[in-house]
C-alpha cells in the first residue's frame, strides 16, 4: 500500500508583501499547523518523504509538520513547480517516479492546485480545501509507477475549524 498526504499551507498574511512568494503565516496559521500535525502524528500517519513548494508560507507550514514528526528539515524536497502550479499530469508523473521504499509521502502546496491534485487522485472530490486542510489518500499498490488517477481512497481529512 502507498499513501499520499496533501496539505494546503496554513493561514497567511495576505497584505504588505511585494511578492506573493514571501507571504508568512499568521499566528492562527502556525497554531493550525501545530494542531493538525499533532493529530496526524497521533493517528500514526507520518511521512517518510516530504515534498513542498519553496514559498515562505509552505516552508513554514512544512517545518511545523516536520518538527512534530521528528522529520529532519534538511530532508524536505522542495519543488519549484509546486509554487507555480504544477500541472496534474506532471504531478502524477512525479509520484510515479518515487522510489518504492517510500510508503507515505506528504506534499505541501497551494490552492487551487492542491484541490486539483485531490480531484486527480480520488474517484470523486468536491469538498472545500481551506487553509491547512490535510487529506490522506491510500492506494492499493506496491509500486509507485502503477499509480493511476482516480484510484485513491480518502482515509482521513483534517480541517482546522473541525478540530
Amino acid at each position: 500500500m502507498k499513501r499520499v498526504t496533501l496539505v494546503r499551507h496554513a493561514k497567511t498574511i495576505s497584505h504588505g508583501y511585494d511578492q506573493d512568494f514571501d507571504r508568512i503565516l499568521t499566528d492562527r496559521g502556525e497554531h493550525d499547523a501545530e494542531r493538525i500535525s499533532h493529530e496526524m502524528a497521533r493517528s500514526g500517519i507520518v511521512p517518510d518523504l516530504i515534498i513542498a513548494s519553496p514559498a515562505v508560507r509552505t516552508t513554514q507550514t512544512t517545518r511545523i509538520f516536520a518538527r512534530e514528526f521528528g522529520y529532519p528539515a534538511g530532508n524536505v524536497r522542495y519543488e519549484k513547480k509546486l509554487y507555480s502550479g504544477m500541472q496534474t499530469s506532471t504531478f502524477l508523473l512525479m509520484l510515479q517516479e518515487l522510489e518504492d521504499h517510500h510508503l507515505t509521502v506528504m506534499v505541501v502546496g497551494h490552492n487551487p492546485t492542491i484541490y486539483y491534485y485531490l480531484d486527480l487522485l480520488l474517484p470523486e472530490f468536491s469538498l472545500d480545501v481551506p487553509t491547512c486542510s490535510t487529506v490522506v489518500i491510500e492506494f492499493e499498490l506496491d509500486h509507485w509507477e502503477y499509480l493511476v488517477e482516480h484510484t485513491g481512497r480518502m482515509v482521513k481529512r483534517w480541517i482546522p475549524d473541525l478540530l
